[in-house]
Order: structure tokens, then sequence, then C-alpha cells
């Protein structure tokens, strides 16, 4: 069975008022890898995952949902 990687960081980037380019800034990425990240095009590393998720202030659960 495959599974497939959904993510909410563009929504919760907005909720918190962020743009893309501060967002990749503040975890040390460039803002094409956001945008990447954010279309469900890139699938971030576990490290990236847990940066992403402390910069939004929320569980790394919460961001990336894996679905059947």
């Amino acid at each position: 069975m495959k599974h497939l990687l959904s993510n909410t960081v563009q929504e919760s980037r907005k909720k918190h008022q962020l743009t893309q380019a501060e967002l990749a800034d503040i975890v040390s990425v460039t803002r094409q890898t956001i945008i990447s990240i954010e279309k469900g095009n890139y699938v971030p590393s576990v490290a990236l995952a847990l940066k992403i998720a402390k910069a939004l202030n929320t569980e790394v659960e919460e961001l990336f949902i894996l679905t059947n």
C-alpha cells in the first residue's frame, strides 16, 4: 500500500503571519524549499520538519500527515 504525505505548512505559516521568505530564514533554507514543501513536491528531512514545527510553534505531526 502506497502512503502519501500531506502537509499544513502553508496554513500554519499564514496563521503565524510569516512569509515564505521569513520562514525560510528562520529554518535556514531557501524560499524555494519552503515553496516546494508547501506544494508537496519536496519531503523535508526529519531535522528540517522539526525545525519548521518549532518555528511555527506546533507539533511535527500537526504539519505533516501520512495518509493511505
